[in-house]
């Protein structure tokens, strides 16, 4: 592209280019315009959903970042809100209002945040409206002076903070040079003055294989400690994003037992397969006693193509947590995601041998439900996002191993080799495991919006991002090699829009 038509895209409106792009998701959260990253603050007060994020409206890049905001009551539908935080004029946040959480402090909404000055990141607070709209900022910011002394810190940012015993306790991301990431703790009265406690956990992300898909990184960032209920009885987990010298990797959490000041880990477990495509992950526990999870889906395209395109990052759908026999964590999106689907098309009965595929559904906009039986030895191999001469097309591969006695698992590829036809997307492939079922069965959920992808297999999260350059890159296929392949259950639907195209105004609804 020359140089005087990249400058007539990039003069029009931001919020124009952002809604004119084939790869803008329409059901997913993305703000009008401009940069998002992190959730941030998840909440649910009188009813209303609130999820703010980092933000920069201003351009596609990740620049002297605010806090966004938006609101809903059904989490599928989502109101665009006045930003929230913005950096200052001057003081500790002056560089940006970064990653931070919303608590109750005897009914004052409030905020605790990094604030960014230069290269330093330092905890800062912030009280609310009744309706989360308002913010104060605390003029003792920033609240923690410094980090601890002692302690050869490669970060210091981001922040869990919950009640317990009658005090505030919080999390800080950080990671000791040498050893690995870390999640230090503090303890208040007041959310203002705090002390601190000691490293909660300490990683050994400096001395292991990098190579590993759980590689735990040099600092922890987002870190979030929280507690669940579940068949295996109670747990507690301990989630962070891995980072290591200005790159992001992966969501990843550990199983085990808050005990005192410490967490006493039992196993490392990956968040989601996708890698850097799940990123930031933070939950809440709304009014049905539900654990609900966001993540920043990143791009997978040039920093130039997004600020071309006037927006860059994508809000995952929201995600429920919960606790398996097994100990580990199952994802899967919220319900309520199911109201968007129309146009349905059963799928029950399908039979697939090794050869030609089947058609299964069409478009861009998709949710895809399976329950799939597969023959020893048999592997499904869903084609998605397809044209026609298969130029384009994602692949995702499944198949069920027995590695030992009582050993079973399920083998998840997803092959982007042929996702897009433009070199500079990432067409990197993604792999892992997801738990095997009593049943044998394998229930796979696709979801796809545009150019953002959450698969779900027995539970097990897979988030991806793909760009085809093809309109007619919509078919969605299944095959068998190596045995039967079976549709058990299934359908798939359309999903519709959960917000209008069209530049918006004010609060106009996303």
């Amino acid at each position: 592209m020359t140089e005087t038509a990249t400058t007539r895209i990039t003069e029009r409106p931001a919020s124009v280019r952002a809604d004119t792009d084939p790869h803008r998701p329409r059901f997913h959260f993305v703000p009008p315009s401009g940069w998002l990253n992190d959730p941030n603050g998840l909440t649910q007060r009188d009813g209303v959903y609130h999820l703010f994020y980092q933000h920069n409206p201003e351009a596609a890049v990740h620049h002297r970042i605010s806090w966004g905001h938006a609101t809903s009551r059904d989490l599928v539908h989502w109101q665009d809100e006045p930003v929230a935080l913005v950096p200052g004029d001057s003081g500790p946040d002056v560089d940006g209002c970064w990653s931070g959480v919303l608590v109750d402090d005897g009914g004052v909404p409030t905020i605790v945040y990094s604030g960014r000055h230069g290269e330093r990141e330092l905890p800062c607070v912030a009280t609310g409206s009744d309706d989360l709209r308002a913010w104060t900022k605390d003029p003792r910011n920033p609240v923690v002076a410094a980090p601890p002394a002692g302690l050869d810190l490669v970060a210091f940012r981001d922040h869990s903070v919950w009640r317990e015993g009658g005090r505030w306790r919080q999390l800080i991301g950080s990671g000791i040079r040498g050893r690995g990431g870390t999640a230090l703790l503090y303890e208040s009265v007041d959310l203002r003055s705090w002390d601190y406690v000691g490293p909660l956990l300490v990683g050994t992300g400096a001395t292991d294989d990098r190579s590993r898909p759980d590689w735990t990184g040099t600092m922890w960032e987002c870190v979030e400690l929280f507690g669940l209920q579940g068949g295996s009885g109670a747990r507690d987990v301990l989630v962070f994003s891995a980072w290591d010298e200005g790159q992001t990797h992966h969501a990843l959490y550990f199983t085990g037992e808050y005990v005192g000041d410490t967490f006493v880990p039992d196993g490392t477990h990956r968040l989601d397969l996708g890698g850097r495509y799940f990123y930031a992950p933070q939950s809440f526990t709304d009014d049905a006693g539900r654990r609900v999870m966001f993540g920043w889906l990143q791009e997978g395209r040039p920093d130039a193509a997004a600020v071309a395109a006037g927006w860059s990052g994508v809000m995952s759908l929201p995600r429920v947590v919960t606790l398996a026999e097994d100990g580990g964590l199952r994802l899967a999106p919220a319900p309520e995601i199911a109201d968007l689907r129309r146009d349905r098309v059963t799928l029950t009965g399908r039979e697939m041998l090794a050869g030609e595929p089947a058609a299964l559904a069409s478009g861009d906009q998709l949710d895809v439900e399976l329950l799939i039986a597969l023959e020893p030895g048999a592997s499904a191999r869903l084609v998605l996002r397809a044209t026609p001469d298969a130029s384009e097309e994602t692949v995702l591969e499944i198949a069920r191993e027995t590695r030992g006695r009582g050993d079973a698992r399920v083998r998840i590829r997803l092959d982007r080799s042929r996702s897009s036809l433009d070199p500079a997307a990432d067409r990197g492939e993604l792999t892992g495991d997801a738990p095997a079922r009593a049943d044998g069965l394998v229930h796979l959920r696709l979801l796809v919006d545009r150019s953002a992808l959450e698969l779900f297999v027995n539970g097990q999260a897979l988030t991806a991002r793909v760009y085809p350059t093809r309109a007619d890159a919509v078919a969605v296929r299944l095959a068998a090699t190596g045995g039967r392949v079976r549709i058990e259950d299934g359908a798939a639907w359309r999903m519709e829009d959960a917000w209008q195209a069209g530049a918006p105004d004010e609060g106009a609804s996303r």
